[in-house]
């Protein structure tokens, strides 16, 4: 075994064995939703959280009047698992929905569609796992081989809940991206490897990032005035 490969094994069963991972999107981990991620960097969130980041240097947010906010999605398509049903995952994009709307809705008018001086905000839900079982839409086979056997023989303790999102914000007037985010956290852990995920476990990851956006936005456009 390659001892490139042999390091990224041990990290991974590690990582599942301390509950540790890390806090921010690995590059290797981008889902393809978003359409270029070579501009983004390491930044912070408004609540001080690890994102990775791009805003358009030139942008001036302030003539933004109003935000149209797409439905959010999974990309790329989940598969339903035994503690992931596919009801949980419908009840995490519509809540995101009203999170977004109630945060962004604070700071603009919502839009009923784009338009000039519209803001577009497109969001995605891009991973949401279990340690035991779950969406592992970045994982190749012999990580997630590994990650199944270590959590086989642990399958009483608690599972660690992660979520992911990627989002890209746009001119409404002309499609142009102005702004991309990624980050993930990580939700109330389930009490063992037979408990279901449910929407009270990523409530608060989903209300944090949307918060987060608005302020952002508040931020930004308090400085291009």
């Amino acid at each position: 075994m390659k001892p490139t490969l042999r390091s990224t094994l041990l990290c991974s069963a590690l990582v599942v064995l301390a509950g540790c991972s890390s806090s921010q999107v690995d590059p290797s981990q981008y889902s393809g939703f978003l359409k270029d991620y070579t501009r983004l960097k390491p930044a912070e969130s408004s609540s001080g959280k690890p994102v990775m980041r791009w805003i358009d240097p030139q942008v001036k947010a302030a003539r933004f009047t109003q935000v149209f906010i797409e439905p959010s999605q999974f990309y790329p398509k989940p598969q339903p698992t035994a503690a992931i049903s596919p009801q949980i995952l419908s009840q995490i994009t519509q809540y995101y929905n009203t999170a977004l709307k109630r945060e962004l809705g604070a700071e603009l008018p919502l839009a009923q569609g784009p338009g000039p001086g519209v803001l577009v905000v497109r969001p995605a839900i891009t991973a949401v796992s279990t340690k035991t079982e779950g969406l592992k839409p970045y994982e190749v086979i012999p990580i997630a081989l590994v990650a199944a056997a270590v959590n086989t023989a642990a399958g009483g303790r608690d599972q660690e809940v992660d979520i992911a999102t990627e989002a890209a914000f746009l001119d409404g007037g002309n499609n142009k991206v102005i702004a991309q985010v990624v980050r993930k956290g990580t939700g109330e852990a389930l009490e063992n490897d037979t408990s279901k995920l449910a929407l009270e476990n990523v409530k608060p990851v989903l209300d944090g990032w949307a918060s987060d956006l608005r302020k952002s936005f508040a931020k930004l456009k308090s400085e291009s005035r």
